[in-house]
């Protein structure tokens, strides 16, 4: 039942992507069937991120009162009218709204989905199990892309969006046979129903008691002052927030939204031909698919932080490369436009087999439960802000000071990412949602030069940084 959750809640992420990446081969269809000029193609992009920044605040709240489980359901219901309402748009100012809406369900899903799958997750396993949210975002795109690429002229763009409420709808009914968050029926419902949602999805009556007494031992040390949007202004929860809404900002500023939304465009101003273009775009969508999973696979066993100091490096150097490549502006099927392709490739996999697998992780952990909701909001609606912020500007950067220095921004951007998480992130890998809380308040949420585990003991913490 526990990977039944975690796949059907992942599902939403699956959406998510494909949402954001079939608007690249649908918008110019859109475009001449609605006789769209660039502005207006602008808003018809950019509104599915405006409602998105709406939908993870909303959902705080709303997993909040209701419950992850059920705000994942309405999330999904949201999800079909969405993908309804834009396939049968007809004209742009309602296509507009209609993105705005399913906006509302990506933000939502951002934000509730894992930290659902968190909340069922055993600590082993949590960094696995949230991370396939990663994987179906990767899905989506992959998926998105093939379909623009392929069948864009034979289906026309109201069959390319409206399909997406399929899933949605299956993800919508599904939910209503998935376990609740047993937190946060803990919290709300009592330690009774808390115990039979935990017989769902453990398999051992040991495992069970185990968690039910840190359950019940975090709960009984929570003060009305540490609850909800309070609780975040509390000093001992700001290394948390620090760690979590600057990953979530250099998740999204790293450049990887630039290259999903914007490699054809860019490709086509260096020379290549539109199918071209096209094609290397779905190699970006192909690895970022495979590195994701692999992160999946991978990101207990080496550690959030780890994988991110390892993969980030490489990001920076792939983007030097690229900007250099852009300089030298190479004759079409020449060895430097293949070059441009490779590094546009090797970023992808360093980018999305690193940050990208810890961005939406990092917010589904890091935070205490009695905040949780409202925490994992900010960091969603940080991360969808970042991802306006990057698809608003990165066309306009690119016109004013050129291909080559856009990318060697972005590698600096991808180098301070590494710095940030050296000096501020915390290996959490192995341990369990408490044990992050009893960091916390200790005062043991912090890094260690050997990227130790915050679980040990204050004596084992002093002498890993010696």
């Amino acid at each position: 039942m526990l990977i039944l959750a975690a796949v059907v809640a992942a599902i939403c992420g699956g959406l998510y992507g494909y949402d954001t990446g079939i608007i690249s081969g649908t918008l110019p269809l859109i475009g001449d069937d609605f006789h769209l000029n660039a502005a207006m193609k602008e808003w018809v992009a950019s509104a599915i991120l405006l409602g998105a920044i709406f939908g993870a605040f909303g959902a705080g709240s709303l997993s909040e009162k209701f419950g992850r489980r059920n705000t994942t359901c309405l999330v999904s219901g949201v999800f079909v009218a969405g993908a309804t309402a834009c396939s049968l748009a007809p004209d742009v100012w309602s296509l507009i709204a209609a993105r705005f809406v399913l906006g509302l369900a990506v933000g939502g899903s951002t934000q509730v989905v894992p930290m659902y799958i968190s909340e069922l997750a055993p600590q082993e396993r949590r960094g696995t199990l949230v991370t396939m949210f990663n994987v179906a975002i990767g899905l989506g795109i992959l998926i998105a892309n093939i379909i623009g690429f392929t069948e864009r002229v034979a289906w026309g763009w109201r069959p390319m969006v409206g399909i997406a409420a399929i899933p949605a709808a299956i993800v919508f009914v599904s939910m209503f046979f998935m376990p609740k968050s047993p937190r946060w029926v803990a919290e709300n419902e009592g330690m009774k129903n808390a115990i039979i949602q935990l017989g769902r999805i453990r398999t051992t009556k040991r495992a069970i008691r185990r968690e039910v007494q840190t359950i019940r031992e975090n709960a009984e040390g929570i003060e009305q002052k540490n609850r909800g949007w309070r609780g975040l202004f509390q000093p001992w929860v700001r290394p948390a927030l620090v760690a979590a809404l600057g990953v979530a900002f250099f998740t999204q500023c790293g450049g990887l939204e630039m290259m999903i939304y914007y490699t054809p465009t860019f490709l086509n101003d260096a020379g290549f031909g539109t199918s071209s273009a096209l094609l290397a775009s779905l190699g970006v969508a192909v690895i970022y698919c495979i590195m994701t999973f692999l992160g999946c696979m991978f990101v207990d066993r080496i550690g959030r932080r780890r994988l991110m100091l390892i993969m980030g490096p490489g990001a920076a150097l792939s983007l030097v490369g690229l900007g250099v490549m852009f300089l030298s502006h190479p004759a079409p099927g020449s060895v430097g436009a293949y070059m441009i392709v490779v590094f546009l490739l090797l970023f992808m996999m360093f980018n999305s087999g690193g940050i990208q697998v810890c961005g939406w992780l990092l917010g589904a952990e890091m935070f205490p439960l009695s905040m949780r909701g409202q925490a994992t909001s900010l960091h969603a609606a940080t991360l969808w802000g970042a991802d306006l912020l990057v698809t608003s500007t990165a066309l306009s950067m690119a016109q004013a000071i050129g291909l080559s220095w856009t990318m060697w921004f972005y590698a600096f951007v991808n180098i301070a990412s590494v710095v940030f998480v050296f000096f501020f992130v915390p290996e959490t890998a192995g341990a369990s949602l408490e044990d992050i809380e009893e960091a916390l308040i200790e005062k043991r949420f912090r890094p260690t030069r050997g990227n130790t585990r915050i679980v040990q003991s204050e004596d084992e913490d002093v002498e890993a940084a010696a």
